[in-house]
């Protein structure tokens, strides 16, 4: 009963505004094909799940490759960010908390879009290709920027550790991958998504590593902690090797 009233007024409000019904309910010839609302096809598991796998058997098989490449060895070089010139000291200590406030607004953007739109797939969804270009464009050029402004510097001061040597490149590695994975959420899979939040926190805690580092080397000079006297003594070691 219902139902028939609701037709009988869609067919009414045809006829008042002088438009004629897109739809015959009443005929018995099938519904023209611009009537149809498509819906896209479910995508299977294998990808839904497999290519957010993939991507981060790209990070780790990445990493391998420049370890492979550019294995760790220790090099005569004797480096220590004091030695610098004051000027470069104090532009490379507020270059890196100036860094650090960027990314912290940049984490309160990305909270915010979530809020906003309630869900990554959602905010890249709406995205259009244009502005996602665009958006890969500056955060790629954003992250290798402040990277390589205080990984050489943080990498130059603690040369003599292995572990330090790979916050850097590790923090490239998380960030290439995290934009790759924009990709993925707007195009292949929504549970790309954590391999962002993955790859967010990877990046971050290697930035932050260097941050602290850096501001207690530049700043605090007389505060040290086990890594400063380990790469010390590792560098008399050197030096006492190579006076024999």
């Amino acid at each position: 009963m219902w139902r028939l009233i609701a037709i009988v007024l869609c067919l009414l409000s045809s006829w008042v505004w002088g438009a004629e019904p897109d739809i015959n309910f009443f005929s018995d010839q099938p519904i023209p094909e611009a009537a149809l609302v498509h819906t896209p096809e479910p995508k299977p598991d294998w990808l839904l799940y497999g290519a957010p796998i993939a991507l981060l058997i790209f990070f780790f098989s990445f990493c391998l490759i420049v370890k492979l490449l550019i294995p760790f060895k220790e090099t005569d070089m004797r480096f220590d960010l004091h030695d610098l010139p004051v000027a470069a000291q104090r532009g490379i200590g507020m270059a890196v908390i100036l860094f650090g406030i960027a990314f912290c607004f940049g984490g309160l953007e990305a909270h915010y879009q979530m809020g906003l739109h309630g869900s990554a797939e959602a905010y890249f969804g709406q995205m259009g290709l244009g502005k996602l270009i665009a958006f890969t464009h500056a955060h790629l050029f954003g992250f290798t920027t402040s990277y390589f402004i205080i990984g050489i510097p943080f990498s130059l001061h603690f040369n003599r550790l292995k572990i330090y040597q790979w916050i850097f490149p590790l923090g490239l590695a998380a960030s290439l991958t995290d934009v790759i994975s924009w990709w993925g959420i707007k195009f292949v899979s929504p549970h790309f998504e954590y391999v962002t939040w993955w790859c967010g926190f990877v990046f971050s805690a290697c930035y932050l590593w260097m941050l602290v580092a850096l501001v207690r080397v530049l700043f605090f000079p007389r505060v040290k902690w086990f890594p400063d006297f380990i790469n010390e003594d590792r560098q008399k070691k050197w030096d006492e090797e190579h006076r024999k």
